[in-house]
């Protein structure tokens, strides 16, 4: 990613140490590489990328592990069975500081919000 322009979320990462940076970072490459017209910003204090229609995407840095945030309160309930190895709230997914979410599912998870918000 070639970003010369420093945004709120490498602000952000200034405050996450490693492996949670590494982590943080590789999900971050791989929602750009997906939605490349996203742009990063902050929505209600979670780092979030912002596509045309609406956000696809939040992850934040928590105390014990990483979150990911679809910013929809269904997206996670339709995929159930793909996130059942994960611990999770209504509106987050957890997963551990050295253990990134996979392409694949992360894909899975941004299709899903990306249709959700064309749709509407």
């Amino acid at each position: 990613m070639g970003h010369s322009v420093r945004t709120v979320i490498d602000e952000y990462l200034t405050e996450v140490v490693e492996p949670a940076r590494s982590t943080f970072g590789a999900v971050r490459a791989v929602i750009h590489e997906f939605v490349p017209e996203v742009e990063e910003c902050m929505s209600y204090g979670i780092p979030a990328f912002r596509a045309p229609n609406g956000i696809v995407a939040g992850i934040a840095v928590n105390k014990k592990f990483c979150s990911y945030y679809p910013f929809s309160g269904s997206v996670l309930d339709k995929l159930a069975a793909e996130v059942a190895q994960y611990s999770r709230t209504k509106s987050a997914l957890h997963f551990a500081f050295d253990s990134p979410l996979s392409p694949d599912l992360l894909k899975l998870l941004i299709e899903t919000r990306v249709s959700e918000l064309s749709s509407r």
